[in-house]
């Protein structure tokens, strides 16, 4: 594991659930309501037997199965239930629901030294909402996954939504922010380093692949000292599928299916 200095990179990268905003991940019943608002829409009454399969995150062959045994079409219906999903994650951040992480405030300090990008594998327009709703003004990149079959399959640890935002701010080497296994091998496989970031809730984890550094607190990344990137020059990966990015003001557009 090798130490860094973060104004050595082009860019900084962020993920978003558990580092910059409390709490891990989407609350399951935010799906399962998202499911109810679906079925409604359409009219449809789901035994218990296929509803658990319905409401899993994954895009995965139980869940075409159960639509198929719905006669359904199961693209079209992932979509519907992740973009429910988002408004009601969305309704949740409005209400109070979640908070900023304290040490949030080290990135203004940290945006003056290298430039900052918010990537998750959360919804794009609850991403953004986040970025709004709490004046994260100091990301020059914001990108949420798609909602619907294209985006889960894109999900770090593909590197696709990081690519995007190497290619976004002209970026040949970074780092990215993360609190997962997930987030280190996304971070590999764009080409870039890896900062593990240990929080409550992943603080006895362990890891089956090894980041560039393992940190404490966003604060620390203001706090290491006499290093840079690794020697060797950064190869990111072009995936199969990726698409040129739209931005607006540095900030990504979510793109259709």
């Amino acid at each position: 594991m090798s130490s860094f200095r973060p104004d050595a990179y082009d860019v900084v990268l962020f993920d978003m659930d558990g580092v910059v905003l409390e709490s891990p991940g989407i609350d399951p019943a935010i799906r399962s309501r998202a499911l109810d608002n679906v079925l409604d829409d359409r009219g449809l009454t789901v035994p218990s037997a296929l509803r658990e399969r319905l409401e899993r995150d994954a895009y995965d062959e139980a869940f075409r199965a159960a639509c198929e045994e719905l006669a359904v079409d199961p693209g079209p219906l992932f979509r519907a239930r992740e973009e429910r999903s988002a408004e009601r994650a969305i309704e949740r951040l409005a209400a109070g629901a979640r908070r900023l992480h304290r040490d949030v405030e080290a990135l203004d300090v940290l945006s003056d030294r290298a430039t900052l990008g918010l990537v998750s594998n959360n919804y794009h327009p609850t991403v953004e909402f986040v970025v709004d709703h709490f004046r994260l003004d100091t990301f020059a990149f914001v990108r949420g996954r798609d909602p619907g079959p294209d985006g889960f399959r894109r999900r770090k640890p593909n590197p696709h939504y990081l690519d995007e935002a190497l290619n976004a701010l002209d970026a040949t080497d970074g780092i990215y922010v993360g609190d997962r296994a997930t987030d280190v091998l996304a971070a590999e496989r764009a080409g870039i380093d890896s900062a593990f970031l240990r929080r409550d809730h992943n603080a006895d984890r362990d890891l089956s692949v090894e980041p560039t550094v393992e940190i404490e607190s966003l604060r620390d990344l203001l706090d290491i000292p006499d290093a840079s990137p690794s020697d060797a020059p950064a190869t990111r990966s072009d995936p199969a599928g990726s698409s040129d990015s739209q931005t607006d003001r540095g900030r990504s557009s979510g793109s259709s299916e």
